[in-house]
């Protein structure tokens, strides 16, 4: 009975050990199970970012300004002719090209008109004795036509005169016919002075005859009104059938290739800017693209009220993609190099009007306020307060977002 008990004792013992470890193990590798779910999840919360150094590096300064697009040139054409509108060849938005014909007038009356210039040029020329060969100057006064039968006139009178007065010696005709001769003779003697006066008057005459027939000549082609320079339309202001007048306005034209860039500059960067200096121009309508030009004009005097000066230059629109009165943003690069600290700009957090980085802090990043001044051409920014030589800054990875305190990942 007693080795019975023990034997039973001893069982029991052994049963509740085995119970015991199993229980033992069952708890140890329940407590592991919760701690390797925990670091999975605090790494999954670790931002992915590139380490950044802070470093003092040289640049070359820019001038940022604002402004506005301009046309190269233009114009508002207007009819240098009276008459009704017959043909409009163009409107709103086409491209013109120098010489081009843009509006028609009527030429009737024009036509008219030249013909009668013409005419009374030619009846001046005829008188003067002139062929239709010969130019207008007549060399001697005495060669036009009137004055030589005015001149056959005086001759005849004179050889009269003498022979009455031959036959009244020998008392062959009375003295009433020598005094009708001597009177016929001065009559053809004021003929012919009249004659050549005359002539003197036309010829002086001719030049106005001959300036009259070229301006009719112009009126016509005038009705034909054409493109100044090459361009685009900006504005059509007739209609046909329309009566316009002289200097009626028909037609706005604009040459955009290339586009005048102004902008205002602070009177502070004078020694900045200078004439061909690169300029890099941005538009809302294109946000992902840049336009370049160079400085062409600098004007010598500073707006007192704004305490700017105007700066202008050209931008090359071969493509039309620019048009005058677009806003734009200008970067005008100077020949002023300065050391300074670079962060590439999109290393940094903008909102309500202030710059923020994130220094790196072990495995956490620390928000840090900072104040910004240049930017290069190659998307770098100048850091004028807020970080210093040797810090490191974090960018975050693609599609991710750091915060003040936040757990960081550095990509190699």
């Amino acid at each position: 009975m007693h080795f019975y008990a023990s034997t039973k004792r001893c069982l029991c013992v052994f049963s509740f050990l085995v119970l015991a470890t199993a229980g033992l193990s069952a708890c140890t590798a329940g407590g592991n199970a919760p701690g390797k779910s925990a670091d999975r999840l605090e790494r999954a919360k670790e931002v992915q970012v590139t380490a950044v150094p802070v470093q003092a590096k040289e640049f070359r300064r820019n001038v940022e300004a604002v402004g506005s697009l301009f046309p190269e040139e233009e114009v508002t054409v207007s009819s240098e002719v009276d008459g009704k509108v017959d043909q409009i060849f163009v409107d709103v938005g086409d491209r013109v090209e120098s010489g081009q014909p843009i509006v028609n007038i009527s030429t009737v009356e024009l036509k008219l008109a030249l013909d009668q210039q013409r005419a009374l040029y030619r009846q001046a020329r005829t008188r003067l004795g002139l062929s239709e060969d010969s130019d207008d100057d007549l060399s001697k006064v005495t060669d036009a036509a009137e004055v030589k039968k005015a001149d056959a006139d005086l001759k005849q009178a004179d050889d009269t005169y003498k022979r009455s007065k031959v036959l009244l010696e020998k008392q062959l005709v009375p003295q009433q016919d020598v005094e009708q001769a001597e009177a016929r003779l001065n009559s053809a003697k004021a003929a012919y002075d009249l004659a050549v006066q005359m002539v003197q008057n036309l010829r002086a005459q001719l030049p106005q005859y001959r300036a009259a027939m070229e301006l009719a000549e112009k009126k016509l082609r005038d009705a034909v009104i054409r493109a100044p320079f090459k361009g685009e339309v900006k504005e059509r202001m007739v209609a046909p059938g329309q009566y316009v007048k002289v200097q009626t306005p028909v037609m706005g034209i604009v040459d955009v290739d290339p586009l005048r860039v102004r902008l205002k500059i602070p009177e502070k960067m004078t020694e900045l800017v200078h004439i061909g200096d690169q300029v890099n121009v941005s538009v809302e309508a294109y946000p992902q693209k840049s336009f370049s030009g160079k400085v062409s004009r600098i004007n010598p005097s500073v707006d007192q009220q704004s305490r700017t000066f105007e700066v202008e230059a050209l931008l090359a629109n071969s493509e039309s993609l620019l048009k005058p009165g677009f806003f734009i943003k200008a970067r005008l690069g100077s020949g002023k190099v300065d050391q300074a600290l670079l962060v590439p700009e999109d290393s940094l957090s903008y909102a309500f009007g202030v710059y923020k980085a994130f220094l790196i802090q072990g495995k956490v990043v620390k928000e840090t306020e900072v104040k910004v001044g240049d930017r290069t051409n190659d998307g770098m920014i100048e850091i004028i307060s807020g970080l210093k030589a040797g810090d490191t800054i974090a960018l975050a990875a693609k599609g991710q977002t750091l915060t003040d305190g936040a757990a960081i990942q550095i990509a190699d």
